[in-house]
């Protein structure tokens, strides 16, 4: 289950870095402008995808694997849970601008995410905080591929959501997701 989980938050974060690549070059490649207008539109999809499957693969490492959540985990948890909710309900309602909230909540959980993986690189100390309430936050479970970490993890999946949700395709909002 590490490697199937590494090998697709290193999947979310490619993704993450094509949609931008993709809204750079905009329309000067038009097969991949064509890609990124249609994953735009099924971005509220994409976004349940990414959200949930983090949510689920998070629930198997705690409850299945029995790998203790430290603080900053708790943090991650405590942001993308809801936006798999608010992903499906936008589903569900067909919400045009469901957007703005799961990219909000995105973006301070990539914070957090990237706070936490440095510490668990050791680029920054760990403030021991964590130690309070259980886990330290520098505790690394597993590293696949030789670098990827649950936090890694976390990161990838905010990552992709973002890009998901903020870049827009390459020439615009379609007029289709235009607000009446």
């Amino acid at each position: 289950m590490q490697t199937l989980s590494s090998a697709l938050a290193l999947v979310a974060g490619v993704g993450a870095v094509a949609i931008v690549v993709a809204a750079l070059v905009g329309e000067r490649v038009p097969a991949t402008a064509a890609i990124a207008r249609r994953l735009h539109r099924r971005r509220t999809e994409w976004t349940l995808a990414v959200a949930g499957a983090s949510t689920l693969g998070s629930l198997y490492f705690s409850e299945v694997a029995d790998y203790i959540p430290c603080r900053l985990c708790w943090f991650q948890r405590i942001l993308m849970y809801p936006i798999a909710l608010v992903a499906l309900i936008a589903l569900v309602r067909r919400d045009r601008t469901s957007h703005y909230y799961t990219a909000s909540l995105a973006t301070i959980g990539a914070a957090i995410a990237g706070y936490h993986y440095l510490i668990e690189s050791g680029v920054l100390d760990d403030s021991e905080s964590c130690l309070a309430i259980g886990m330290s936050c520098a505790a690394v479970w597993f590293e696949g591929f030789g670098f990827v970490t649950l936090s890694f993890m976390a990161l990838c999946g905010f990552a992709a959501i973002i890009a998901l949700n903020l870049v827009p395709p390459p020439g615009g909002t379609d007029p289709s997701e235009e607000l009446s």
